[in-house]
């Protein structure tokens, strides 16, 4: 039977090596009841100011005996779909087995009934909460990109809360049954860097009444009641471009998608990453122009677009040539005239790095803590995002900042940043109290290809996800990194270290992840990963747009959305999985 160390005891009997830990790496502040947490000036062996949240305590374990499990995971059932064609109802659909794979360390006979349980967690990634509204959404970009126009994005807060409700009911962590120590979410939590769906993001994590709505307090305003083909129309008998495709006619879906929505919060400690997303408006041009912040809080939206000028325009962001968006303002400003009123407001307005930290740090978001959700006031001082964090007595968290401020959806690393991951991990491999790192970010190492320069720190060179990826290896405490980005599950191993991307929870199949570390006592460590799904019903009804009932809508309109992909669930390796390494 799997065991785990108690945090309680870990505090008391790892005490002299964590002092020495903590004086090699500068450690700052005392963070979610499972350890220290280390902001960006660890390493540089100065004491800094403590800065003492409460503290906040992994939810109570299972009634013994713990035991592995399956229900209200994909090992259980998966949503699927009925049909082929048209627009494909879901169903329950087998279970996703689990595969072990031997890429890195052979597995040994009898490892079940060896191993203990290191550390589990839960990630979710790219929730996307969206102003459907925002007047810089580019919804006229759909025939470019599925990500312009997704039909059930109105229902992405409804979703996340399903989520939740998921986590909560989880009896912990499913292969070892040990209990769950927090959840990371790695970034894209907002869609459009606004201050609406920064607010509706921490109230769905720690807990709050959300009101999925900006502009009009009394009704939606946007591209769903334009009465432009273009776009699905789910209130109107309108015979728009998706109703063409089997996309169904839900009378109240539009009031029903603004009305408040109820989170419970998370009943775990959680911590939170950046994406490009969260850091720049349209997530993908440099923040800062005043042209996009007035749009944003403005009352106009462009709601359609000449497909060749479209064309143009996305094919310049996915190049990386207009960082800054001066393409993309000249062409809002061209097309000035053709945008449509809307109900202006201040809440859409873009936030600062340093105002995302500053919400974060809100007392009223702490939920079940940790105050800051791993960011501290250290943070703050030297404006930064990455941070690093005690997971459990063995086990040390590292949040990474891969977004550029210099624009373009790809990301990097400044050289300040990769030198304090470097001390980071020399600390630990020096001796610290912590055996093992396990690194988080936003961007895969694929997607670290810009090195576009940080109009903040001119003379920083920026450094890809090849460079990082050498770094991390070189380190054989570095056992996973997990990340996000590509809506895509995929699992890479890379040496002494396998790298966990996770799809999104925008994008069908609507995905998160458990992840459950275990030494085998053998010579060999085992990282278990589930993926789990919100706790909506797979079937839906087209009458019931009750809060659950919109979550269910929420992930079958995404299975049917134009241009989904449907290889986002990965393969079976990419899934439910058993990764064994080497033990250094």
């Amino acid at each position: 039977m799997s065991r785990i160390r108690s945090v309680a005891t870990a505090v008391t009997t790892a005490a002299v090596n964590r002092r020495a830990f903590l004086a090699a790496t500068g450690a700052v502040s005392l963070s979610a009841g499972v350890g220290y947490a280390l902001g960006p000036g660890a390493g540089h062996g100065e004491a800094a100011a403590a800065h003492r949240g409460p503290v906040a305590v992994s939810r109570r374990a299972p009634a013994a005996p713990l035991a592995p499990y399956r229900a209200g995971t994909t090992l259980g059932t998966v949503a699927a779909p009925r049909g082929t064609s048209g627009f494909r109802r879901l169903g329950d659909g087998p279970a996703w087995p689990r595969v072990v794979r031997a890429d890195l360390a052979a597995p040994h006979r009898g490892r079940e009934a060896r191993r203990t349980a290191l550390a589990a967690f839960v990630q979710f990634t790219d929730l996307h909460l969206v102003d459907v509204q925002h007047p810089l959404r580019y919804e006229y970009l759909r025939a470019q990109t599925a990500s312009a126009w997704r039909p059930q994005e109105a229902l992405s807060v409804a979703g996340a809360v399903s989520l939740v409700e998921r986590v909560n009911a989880l009896r912990g962590a499913p292969a070892t049954g040990a209990p769950l120590h927090f959840v990371m979410t790695t970034g894209d939590n907002t869609d459009n860097n606004s201050r609406t769906e920064l607010d509706w993001f921490l109230k769905v994590m720690s807990g709050g009444r959300v009101t999925p709505n900006s502009g009009d307090p009394r009704h939606y305003e946007g591209v769903q009641n334009s009465g432009l083909e273009l776009y699905w129309h789910p209130d109107a008998a309108l015979r728009d471009a998706d109703k063409r495709l089997g996309f169904p006619r839900l009378h109240g879906f539009l009031d029903a998608a603004i009305r408040q929505v109820n989170s419970p919060g998370l009943n775990l400690p959680w911590y939170s990453t950046v994406g490009n997303h969260d850091a720049l408006p349209g997530g993908c041009y440099a923040p800062g122009d005043s042209y996009f912040a007035d749009l944003a809080v403005g009352g106009r939206k462009l709601m359609s677009l000449d497909e060749a000028r479209g064309a143009a325009l996305w094919k310049a962001v996915k190049k990386g040539r207009d960082p800054k968006g001066a393409h993309f303002k000249e062409l809002l400003r061209a097309e000035a005239r053709r945008m449509r009123p809307v109900t202006p407001d201040e809440a859409r307005a873009p936030f600062t790095p340093t105002e995302y930290v500053q919400a974060h740090l809100d007392p009223a978001h702490a939920g079940r803590g940790p105050v800051g959700h791993g960011y501290t006031q250290e943070n703050l001082a030297n404006r930064t995002q990455y941070y690093a964090f005690r997971i459990t007595d063995d086990v040390l968290g590292i949040s990474l900042d891969t977004t550029d401020p210099g624009g373009h959806y790809e990301g990097s690393l400044g050289t300040a940043q990769l030198r304090w991951l470097e001390r980071i991990l020399k600390a630990v491999e020096r001796g610290g109290d912590a055996s093992y790192a396990i690194v988080f970010s936003h961007h895969t190492s694929r997607s670290m290809r810009n090195l576009t320069t940080d109009p903040h720190h001119p003379r920083e060179q920026r450094h890809g996800g090849d460079e990082v990826l050498a770094l991390l290896r070189r380190h054989r405490s570095v056992l996973a990194w997990v990340n996000g980005h590509s809506h895509k599950n995929a699992i890479t191993p890379h040496g002494s270290l396998w790298e966990v991307s996770t799809a999104s929870h925008v994008d069908f199949p609507q995905l998160a992840r458990v992840l459950e570390l275990v030494d085998n006592h053998d010579g060999t460590l085992s990282l278990f990963t589930t993926l789990i799904e919100s706790a909506a019903p797979h079937r839906t009804d087209f009458a019931d747009l009750s809060q659950t009932g919109l979550a269910a809508l929420y992930r079958e309109l995404a299975l049917n959305a134009p241009g989904a992909k449907p290889a986002l669930g990965g393969a079976p390796g990419d899934r439910n999985t058993e990764l064994v390494l080497r033990k250094r």
